[in-house]
C-alpha cells in the first residue's frame, strides 16, 4: 500500500475531514473518496463530522433540513405515482376494493407511517389481514398485532383466540396493553385487536388508492 495512503487512513481514523487530509498530504479529495467509499467506519466519521458542521452553522443546518425535506417529498410523490399505476390493475378486484373500504371506514386516519386497523370483530381483522397479505403482497413478517385487554382477561388465552380466528401467527402478536374499564360489568369478551404495518410507502399508497377508489366507484353508478 502506498505510504501516503497509509498516512491518509491514519488521519481519517483521527476523524480528519477529506479537506484536512487533502491539505496535509496533497491528495485530491476525489482520490480520498475512492479509497474510503467502502469503509463503514469512515462513513460513520463522515456523519459525525457532518453533524458537527451542521450544529455549528445554523444556515448550513437549515439548508440540510430543507434538502432532506425535498428529498423525502420526492420519495413520497414516487410512492403515490406508483400507487396510481398499480390501481389500474387492481381496481377490478373486489377483494382489493373491499380491503380499501374496510380501511377507509375502520382504519386510522392520522398522518405518519403507520397503517392500522382496530376492531373487536375477528372477521374484520381476518379480512384486512388477507387483503394485506394476499392482495397487496405485504410480507407476513411485516404485519404485527397487539391486543387491548381488560384486567380480567388472560393474555395467552386471548392471543390464542385471535390467532385461530384471524389466521395470524402467534409470532406476529406483540405485547398486549391492559386498561381498566369504567363500567364494572360491561366487558369486551376477547378485547380489542389492532393490526398494523409500519410503512410510509404503504401509508401513501393506501391514501392514494382510497381517493382513486372513491372516484372509480362513483363513476360506475
Amino acid at each position: 500500500m502506498r505510504k501516503d495512503r497509509i498516512r491518509a487512513y491514519e488521519l481519517r481514523r483521527q476523524e480528519k475531514s477529506y479537506s484536512e487530509i487533502s491539505r496535509l498530504l496533497g491528495i485530491p479529495k476525489g482520490t480520498l473518496a475512492g479509497w474510503f467509499k467502502n469503509e463503514e467506519w469512515s462513513k460513520q466519521i463522515r456523519d459525525q463530522l457532518g453533524e458537527k458542521v451542521s450544529f455549528s452553522s445554523p444556515k448550513k443546518l437549515a439548508a440540510i433540513q430543507k434538502a432532506n425535506k425535498q428529498r423525502w417529498a420526492k420519495i413520497y410523490q414516487g410512492y403515490r405515482e406508483e400507487a396510481e399505476r398499480e390501481f389500474e390493475s387492481l381496481k377490478t378486484n373486489p377483494n382489493f376494493l373491499a380491503g380499501l373500504m374496510l380501511y377507509w371506514g375502520e382504519g386510522d386516519n392520522q398522518k405518519g407511517s403507520q397503517v392500522k386497523l382496530t376492531n373487536t370483530d375477528p372477521m374484520m381483522i381476518r379480512l384486512f389481514y388477507l387483503f394485506l397479505k394476499k392482495i397487496i403482497k405485504v410480507p407476513p413478517d411485516k404485519i404485527a398485532v397487539w391486543l387491548l385487554l381488560y384486567p380480567d382477561l388472560k393474555d395467552d388465552m386471548q392471543k390464542n383466540f385471535w390467532s385461530r380466528a384471524t389466521g395470524i401467527s402467534l409470532s406476529q402478536f406483540k405485547n398486549s396493553i391492559y386498561i381498566k374499564g369504567k363500567h364494572p360489568t360491561k366487558r369486551l369478551s376477547y378485547g380489542v385487536c389492532n393490526i398494523y404495518i409500519q410503512s410510509r410507502e404503504l401509508k401513501e399508497k393506501m391514501t392514494t388508492w382510497i381517493d382513486l377508489a372513491q372516484k372509480y366507484l362513483i363513476n360506475l353508478t
